[in-house]
């Protein structure tokens, strides 16, 4: 600030952060400095995060409105703003968080390829609506392109900030919606008819809550009967009937993904690749609760200090955002690798030996898939249904969540990795998708 310059005043101060940032998020403000804490419009998922500092609360006791609360508390769910407009005759909308860099693994390249295979199987033209990032346009074709998808129509990119009071969406009569989590579809519903709205559901989303009022609203979206479910993997489907929401039998179509062998496959390995130590790759994650970072942290302690895990004959990478830098038993400094691109992941993986992923859902996650289809060995976890994944590959292992077990789990897992022979059979007998269009074949059929 220009010492010359003379301090604004608390008006000028509203008009300006108006300008900025628009009235809703002017009247969010205001509701946090009265009431005196920050409004947890993060609550939601980890990438919906607040853009406005807070700074000390004002400590007046002035009532405010019960609705400005709740407002500012589930802004991520109040109704998508909308206006009727003229447009194409079919218009699919895919509604998520982001598609920058370091959201387009997993779930969101999901997301992304079905909604491209929706539209072209269709004739509807494709717009992308994101709510907490402006679009990287490049990451669609990105996305497409490392999944052998063809796309030849244009893309329409919009972005429609939560507590942006600016932003509205055109809609029109042949627009439909793909949403992608239960706060996006939650906040489509408050302004779209449940019939044109279908839901990519990717995980038991009411685990990412203890049992408060995220966790009720989550299960409020999931029981809904009048819309339609497309559900990541049978296991997942499973999982949901037998634990509170039965409809999904009715309305929920599930699908088993895919890792085309463009990416994923094993790569034969020089002599001196041979020669050089074994690669174990931990997936890295410890603000993402439910990969267990801190467990995985114990197992590959205990087995460094056993010497499971030689430093002469092993590397150890993390890879994951937010992973720290520590010493293992003493003896072995993990490699730490934050975030890579598609191509890089992919000729990373064809590169591991073992792969050491949590997940204390019941959905298996990507990297086990990424692995297994890139001749690598993979160590995970059971919970609840998902208690055995050979079906995917034998070059999968399952171990109860204790530290001894997962890491006799993990030794069997390395001694896997050093016999060839037995390695390359298990995956040449994989039983895991390599394309796309069969993935969403029933999916497809469906739509119109």
């Amino acid at each position: 600030m220009d010492p010359q310059q003379p301090p604004m005043g608390i008006l000028q101060k509203l008009v300006t952060y108006k300008r900025m940032f628009g009235w809703r998020a002017l009247i969010v403000r205001c509701t946090e400095r009265v009431v005196g804490y920050e409004a947890r419009t993060s609550g939601f998922a980890s990438d919906i995060r607040r853009t406005v500092p807070l700074e000390k609360p004002y400590t007046d006791d002035v009532a405010i409105p019960a609705q400005a609360v709740l407002k500012s508390r589930f802004a991520a769910i109040a109704p998508l703003p909308v206006y009727t407009a003229p447009g194409p005759e079919k218009r699919l909308n895919l509604v998520t968080d982001s598609i920058n860099s370091g959201s387009l693994f997993g779930g969101v390249g999901t997301a992304l390829i079905l909604a491209a295979l929706m539209a072209r199987k269709t004739g509807s033209k494709l717009r992308i609506v994101t709510r907490t990032q402006v679009a990287v346009e490049s990451g669609f074709a990105q996305v497409l392109g490392c999944n052998d998808i063809s796309f030849d129509d244009n893309v329409e990119f919009v972005h429609v900030g939560v507590g942006d009071d600016a932003a509205q969406l055109d809609v029109c009569d042949g627009d439909t919606f793909l949403t992608t989590s239960w706060w996006t579809t939650a906040c489509v519903l408050g302004s779209i008819a449940p019939s044109r709205v279908k839901y990519l559901l990717q995980e038991d989303e009411r685990m990412f809550y203890p049992y408060g009022d995220d966790w009720i609203r989550c299960n409020e979206v999931l029981s809904r009967r009048d819309i339609g479910y497309y559900i990541n993997t049978r296991l997942l489907f499973d999982h949901l009937v037998a634990n509170g929401l039965p409809h999904l039998q009715t309305c929920g179509q599930w699908f088993e993904p895919s890792f085309p062998e463009s990416m994923f496959h094993s790569q034969e390995k020089s002599e001196a690749e041979r020669e050089r130590k074994r690669r174990l790759f931990f997936y890295a994650r410890p603000n993402n609760a439910r990969n267990l970072f801190y467990r995985g942290l114990e197992v590959l302690e205990s087995a460094v200090a056993r010497n499971i895990v030689d430093p002469e004959r092993w590397e150890v990478v993390w890879v994951g955002k937010d992973a720290p830098h520590v010493h293992l038993a003493g003896r072995l400094t993990p490699t730490v690798v934050s975030t890579m691109g598609w191509s890089d992941y992919a000729e990373f993986i064809r590169g591991v030996d073992v792969g050491f992923c949590l997940m204390s859902t019941p959905h298996p996650s990507y990297p086990p898939f990424d692995l297994a289809s890139s001749g690598a060995v993979v160590v995970t976890n059971r919970f609840g249904s998902k208690q055995d994944l050979s079906h995917y590959s034998r070059n999968i292992l399952m171990s109860e969540l204790d530290v001894d077990s997962l890491t006799h789990a993990l030794e069997d897992g390395m001694r896997l990795a050093e016999d060839a022979p037995a390695r390359r059979a298990n995956y040449l007998a994989n039983h895991i998708f390599r394309s796309w269009e069969d993935s969403f074949h029933n999916i497809l059929s469906t739509v119109k």
